[in-house]
C-alpha cells in the first residue's frame, strides 16, 4: 500500500535520487541540471506541494510529485506538475497514484485546472494514463522537447479540470 506525505528534509536524499536519475536519462524533464542537497531542498520546498509516495509496509520512498501554478496572475488558477517513480518500482501503477493524489491536492489548493505544458511523444505511459484519467490533449508541438543524444521529440500539452 502506498501513502503521499508532504515533502520534508528527511527526504531530501531519496526525492533528490529519483528526481536526478530522470534528469539524467534526458528524455522526461526539461531539467538539465542534477539537483544536490542544496538546490534540491529548496527546490522541493518552493512548490505548492511536494508529495512523497511511501511504500507504507517498507517505509521505502518510490515516488514523488511537485506541483505549481504554471502562469501568474490571470492564469494561476492553472496548476502544473511532474511525476518521478523510482527505476526499479515503475510498472507497478505508482504513476497513476501520484497523478490522481495530485488532482486532489491541486483542488484542495485551489487549482482549477492542471495543465502539462510538455508531455514527451515517446513517454507511451504517460499519455495511456493520461488519457484513462480523462485529460485532454491540445495538439503536438514538433520538435519542443531536445532529448539527451541532441534529437528533437515531439510534446503534447494536456489539461484537465477539476470539478
Amino acid at each position: 500500500m502506498l501513502k503521499i506525505e508532504a515533502y520534508s528534509e528527511k527526504y531530501i536524499n531519496e526525492a533528490i535520487a529519483i528526481w536526478n536519475d530522470i534528469v539524467e536519462d534526458g528524455i522526461a524533464f526539461p531539467q538539465k541540471e542534477k539537483l544536490d542537497a542544496q538546490t534540491g531542498d529548496a527546490f522541493f520546498k518552493s512548490q505548492s506541494f511536494t508529495g512523497i509516495a511511501i511504500d507504507a509496509d517498507s517505509g521505502e520512498v518510490v515516488g514523488l510529485y511537485i506541483l505549481h501554478p504554471n502562469n501568474v496572475g490571470r492564469c494561476g488558477h492553472i496548476s502544473n506538475a511532474s511525476y518521478a517513480v523510482k527505476k526499479n518500482k515503475r510498472g507497478q501503477h505508482i504513476g497513476e497514484f501520484l497523478v490522481k493524489d495530485c488532482l486532489a491536492k491541486a483542488k484542495e489548493i485551489g487549482f482549477k485546472i492542471l495543465q502539462f505544458n510538455a508531455v514527451v511523444a515517446t513517454n507511451t505511459s504517460a499519455l495511456k494514463l493520461y488519457k484513462k484519467l480523462g485529460f485532454t490533449q491540445l495538439g503536438v508541438i514538433p520538435k519542443g522537447f531536445l532529448l539527451k543524444d541532441g534529437n528533437y521529440e515531439d510534446i503534447i500539452p494536456h489539461y484537465i479540470e477539476l470539478l
